[in-house]
């Protein structure tokens, strides 16, 4: 009987995974001595239904209660942003259901099992798993990570096409199971997507945030602190823009408690710098080049930006973040496009920008980041 009450843990415990027993082929390895037994008449098997069982020892139920989800996240796609992105918000202790989503349902489901089997360590009660979208129902935030990759010598146009369709089908099903939540866009171009994520969804632009320049500035503080000998946290400094190659670092606001570094240096961050700061924003736009080089892509730094842009909007906390939002109308800027600026972000999304004072030099190069992405967003077909 010990091998029947192990089928029946089993299966109970595969089943919460959310994998189908009927694909594991389970078959029990009987012993001689236990094969002799199963001929005899006197063998018999108690019938499921009235045998006791250790839970019915154990417990008296009272409820049957659905559970009631107030924090719930969804993430689709499991690739290596996916999964950092899950990591870094259970390790947060963000949310009270994870759901994944993807189309890859053996590695979607490796991934879930593997998360499960860790959760008695970080206190997570819920993690669940399907293609079907049917899994994301009533999310307060879902973090999409999925999309087309740029095939060899692609155009940007012609990638950012493929991705449309690819995003009208998953939009569509996000906002029939969730129509209130707030969508974190992190598939790049990243920009570029967000608008195309607003576009499809009908959703007002503070529910849809482009994960923008949250990590740029991130690396930018880190790369201050390492110069200066300062912990990230005491430099002050932004990152706006384009995620990419145009991003624009406010060198007029980069401060260390209060002290403008402009002021310790007027030229601080041009090309007529002396002491070349200016090459710290130069770093940050090759630091995703060179990891990829180094390791195949990058993961741990975006997972956890994402799980900072998430406990805000969670946990209502209003802190300030540079995240892509709809920027028209700001620094001279006329097209619909998004950018990162300062935004606060609640449990409504964004509920507010910080409107930057820039210098005439940072403003134009707003203006011209703008014009980098139009030139390619006019031509998108919907």
């Amino acid at each position: 009987m010990a091998w029947v009450a192990g089928i029946l843990r089993a299966s109970k415990r595969v089943g919460a995974a959310g994998v189908d027993i009927g694909v594991l082929s389970v078959a029990p390895r009987l012993s001689p001595a236990l094969r002799v037994s199963l001929n005899r008449t006197w063998w018999s098997v108690t019938p499921a239904s009235t045998m006791a069982t250790v839970k019915g020892e154990l417990i008296e139920h009272i409820s049957s209660e659905q559970p009631v989800f107030h924090n719930k996240v969804s993430i689709i796609g499991t690739g290596s942003v996916g999964m950092a992105c899950a990591i870094s918000i259970i390790a947060k202790g963000l949310t009270d259901q994870l759901a994944l989503v993807d189309s890859n349902e053996e590695k979607m489901k490796g991934e879930t099992m593997d998360l499960q089997h860790g959760s008695v360590f970080m206190k997570m009660p819920n993690i669940v798993c399907s293609k079907d979208f049917h899994v994301t129902a009533n999310s307060e935030v879902v973090v999409i990570t999925a999309g087309a990759r740029q095939a060899k010598d692609e155009t940007r146009l012609n990638l950012i096409q493929r991705n449309v369709a690819i995003f009208k089908v998953m939009i569509a099903d996000i906002i029939k199971h969730s129509p209130r939540c707030k969508m974190i866009i992190v598939s790049n171009p990243v920009d570029i997507l967000t608008y195309i994520t607003w576009k499809l969804s009908g959703f007002p632009k503070n529910r849809i945030i482009g994960s923008g320049c949250n990590l740029d500035t991130a690396r930018f503080r880190y790369m201050l602190g390492e110069r200066l000998g300062i912990h990230s946290e005491s430099c002050h400094g932004w990152v706006l823009g384009e995620h990419g190659d145009s991003s624009v670092p406010v060198w007029s606001g980069v401060n260390i408690a209060g002290v403008p570094l402009k002021d310790l240096n007027s030229a601080i961050g041009t090309s007529k710098d002396p002491e070349h700061w200016g090459n710290i924003h130069k770093d940050v736009i090759a630091s995703a080049y060179n990891i990829i080089k180094m390791k195949g892509y990058t993961s741990w730094a975006i997972g956890l930006s994402v799980a900072d842009i998430a406990e805000s909007i969670l946990k209502n906390l209003r802190k300030t973040h540079p995240v892509s939002t709809k920027i028209k109308g700001l620094y001279g800027i006329k097209e619909e496009v998004f950018l990162s600026v300062p935004c606060i972000l609640g449990e409504n999304g964004i509920s507010d920008i910080i409107k930057v004072k820039l210098s005439p030099a940072e403003e134009a190069q707003m203006i011209k980041s703008a014009e980098t992405l139009w030139k390619i967003q006019k031509d998108i077909k919907f």
